[in-house]
């Protein structure tokens, strides 16, 4: 009996969330895996070299406007890319082609692109009706546009560009080119089992998806338009998605792959989720609708993530406000508070203390950190600083 008893409060206390954890790195584009066992790039395509387009390049020259000419990535601290987003500067370069050598000017732009798939993700969290965890990206904010502002002399379509390149100063040391990021998300395109079933509501029908061949262990995210998807049920090993649609098709899916240990290839970059510890006191503390408002509370939360390691939070402070700029940034700007005014809101000023080696991504992650505190407490707005 006490067995059993045992038994039955782990099974009502186990957390599914892990199945949805998300695991980011980078690699370069000539070391990518096409058939790695759980990364994939973060954008598809992004693998395959790109070519700047001349014929546009040459229209938006002619016309004196900026042209987009490669996405570059800052190996460098939070502080660094702040200091080069608020510099405004431009840089030196030059542009060769198969008969000619032009001097050129350009800008640096951050990039919002794998920002953007982040709220795309949400967005689909949404619609799945998934809890939202933070995602712990710490490259997203690091990639930059290079901008072509100005170019010296006429360039036409009819010239094959063979290289450019640019010198960036005091960050030159830090930029590196043909770095994709890479996650566990792999996209999916499955087809009905049979045909779809009238639901009980005798409106909408249901569409049964299995997960036989694909891997039951896996986590899921139905990607479609909010019109075509009511809600959504899981099975161990089926997915079954209420939908007005009467007649059977293919379904866009979102596989997010559990990792698993592998031997072939290393990671040039850290490889970083947004994964909680395993422990029965934050499965049951999950679990309860409300949250104590003590700083060991604060202490737990930031301490349950895997990504906390090398972090040590040490001091927690209410400010009317914070007379000197936060160490940390949102990673969940998408999310509105609709409820209260940002201007009214106290500063919870989160402090940390490094532990161990320190790493150009670290400030990224106490931002993971102070983000995921920031859904606890939606009164606050919360900062994070070096204590």
């Amino acid at each position: 009996m006490q067995k059993k008893l045992e038994e039955r409060v782990f099974s009502e206390i186990e957390d599914k969330e892990d199945k949805h954890d998300i695991y980011v790195t980078l690699c370069h584009r000539d070391d990518f895996d096409p058939i790695h066992e759980y990364l994939y790039p973060m954008i598809p395509g992004d693998e395959e070299k790109k070519v700047c387009d001349r014929k546009e390049l040459a229209v938006k020259l002619s016309n004196q406007e900026e042209a987009v000419m490669m996405t570059i990535f800052l190996e460098c601290e939070y502080d660094k890319v702040q200091e080069l987003m608020m510099s405004k500067r431009t840089f030196k370069g030059r542009l060769n082609t198969a008969g000619n050598h032009y001097p050129i000017e350009v800008r640096l732009q951050q990039s919002r692109v794998y920002m953007d798939e982040l709220e795309k993700l949400y967005n689909m969290f949404q619609k799945n009706g998934m809890p939202w965890k933070t995602v712990n990206h710490p490259y997203a904010s690091k990639f930059f546009d290079v901008i072509l502002v100005a170019c010296e002399g006429t360039f036409t379509e009819d010239e094959e560009i063979l290289e450019m390149s640019i010198t960036l100063d005091e960050w030159e040391p830090y930029k590196k080119l043909d770095v994709i990021p890479l996650w566990n998300i792999e996209r999916l395109a499955l087809k009905n089992i049979g045909f779809p079933v009238p639901a009980i509501d005798r409106v909408n029908f249901e569409h049964v998806l299995s997960l036989r061949k694909t891997g039951s262990e896996h986590g899921y995210l139905v990607d479609g338009d909010e019109e075509l998807i009511r809600y959504i049920k899981r099975s161990p090993e089926e997915l079954t998605i209420v939908s007005p649609q009467e007649k059977s098709g293919v379904w866009n899916v979102c596989k997010i792959t559990q990792p698993v240990t592998t031997r072939i290839g290393r990671l040039d970059y850290e490889l970083v989720s947004n994964r909680r510890k395993n422990s029965f006191i934050g499965s049951y503390a999950r679990k309860q609708a409300m949250t104590v408002r003590a700083k060991g509370e604060i202490i737990r939360i930031v301490h349950s993530f895997e990504a906390a390691e090398q972090l040590e939070l040490v001091n927690v402070e209410i400010r009317d406000k914070n007379n000197r700029p936060p160490a940390t940034y949102g990673l969940n700007p998408f999310i509105s508070d609709n409820v209260r005014v940002e201007n009214d809101k106290k500063i919870m000023a989160l402090g940390f203390r490094r532990r161990g080696a320190n790493s150009f991504i670290l400030q990224d992650m106490m931002s993971f950190l102070v983000s995921e505190v920031q859904m606890y407490f939606p009164e606050y707005k919360c900062e994070g600083e070096w204590a």
